[in-house]
């Protein structure tokens, strides 16, 4: 199932995840001989691949889907989101109020792989996408990410780096300061280029963001999408940190901890922590504002890499690790998942942990 471009040499993780397809094969066989897997079959399964790895023609329709969902009607509630003009803009007003159960111990990584699934579901069904969604594996783009096929600004591009802007001189952050990666100002090429915000902002990260009309950010507040496409922040989620990660982390509270927190080392120059990295790699607003950070279509293929990231080390273990729950904090391990005007349907947090036939068999998929 591996579609390679040639370009771009296997790192750790891909050779890690090749050799866990023989546990994910015996985990498949057992569960569809227990009548668990709800439909789902390693054949059937949607296929999420790398940017890199797509044709120019499957990049271009995915594109169009999302410009597609860009020009559809809002579904969110006009008194509490009357700023939302699009099917796009209602994930970023999800998100605007809802960050809080997205991002905490027991949600993160279940309540976004639901979110995903939710848009990934308004492309294909709203939108005529027969693909899935791609994801970014952040190693790539340690280089020169302005080079790349996701931010070179062609047309089959998800557009370029924002204009520079001088007076932005980077981001501070628990780990220390990611630098400037030389932009921050408004992407000019590409797709994107004449995208407009909407909602928001929540919590901005740049300089100059206009402030939104209601003190809820749910007003109307159209701006152009700003970004600093960044090696510095690429440079912390490097595959040898991702591998470390997924081979390190013994229970899913370490992996937790690990990913969201820098490491106490004092003498790593990029030790952002790699959620961290991986949402500024673009940033700007509206990618880099916590709250709102789903306005920039980039966030979805960021959180794509979580969930393979994620996924990879459950099928290390998949019998024990599957149902493996974040447990610090006191949050509670039965809440529901709720994305309202997303997705018609309310699910255990349960539902979302099992990627290839939870929820009835709407999560079925693999990474490649």
């Amino acid at each position: 199932m591996r579609q390679r471009n040639g370009f771009y040499a296997l790192d750790v993780v891909d050779k890690l995840e090749d050799t866990t397809m023989t546990n994910i094969d015996a985990y498949m066989t057992k569960k569809i001989a227990a009548g668990k897997n709800n439909g789902c079959t390693l054949e059937r399964a949607g296929v999420r691949r790398e940017w890199g790895d797509m044709t120019v023609d499957q990049r271009a329709d995915f594109i169009n889907a999302t410009l597609c969902l860009m020009k559809a009607p809002s579904k969110a509630p006009k008194d509490q989101f009357p700023g939302a003009r699009s099917r796009f803009d209602d994930f970023m007003a999800y998100h605007l109020t809802n960050a809080g159960s997205l991002h905490d111990t027991i949600g993160l990584f279940p309540a976004h792989k639901y979110f995903l699934l939710a848009y990934e579901n308004a492309l294909r069904n709203e939108c005529g996408y027969k693909g899935y969604h791609p994801y970014m594996n952040y190693d790539r783009y340690t280089k020169d990410p302005t080079k790349s096929a996701l931010f070179n600004g062609n047309a089959t591009s998800m557009g370029g780096n924002g204009a520079p802007d001088p007076k932005y001189t980077g981001l501070r952050t628990s780990g220390g300061l990611i630098k400037s990666g030389g932009g921050g100002g408004c992407v000019t090429d590409g797709p994107f280029k004449d995208y407009k915000a909407s909602v928001g902002p929540g919590s901005p990260v740049m300089d100059n963001v206009p402030k939104n009309p209601l003190s809820s950010g749910g007003g109307y507040n159209p701006r152009c999408m700003r970004r600093d496409v960044n090696v510095n922040a690429a440079l912390g989620a490097t595959a040898d940190r991702s591998y470390n990660l997924i081979t390190k982390s013994k229970n899913i509270n370490d992996f937790y901890n690990t990913l969201l927190t820098p490491a106490r080392n004092n003498s790593d120059a990029y030790n952002w922590g790699i959620h961290t990295s991986g949402h500024y790699i673009a940033g700007g607003d509206p990618g880099g504002d916590p709250m709102v950070s789903p306005g920039d279509p980039i966030f979805y293929f960021h959180h794509a890499m979580l969930d393979r990231l994620w996924w990879i080390w459950q099928m290390q273990d998949p019998e024990n690790r599957i149902n493996a729950q974040v447990n610090l904090g006191g949050a509670s391990l039965d809440r529901k998942i709720d994305l309202k005007w997303l997705a018609t349907d309310v699910i255990p947090v349960l539902e979302a942990h099992d990627g290839l036939g939870g929820y009835g068999g709407a999560f079925c998929h693999v990474y490649v």
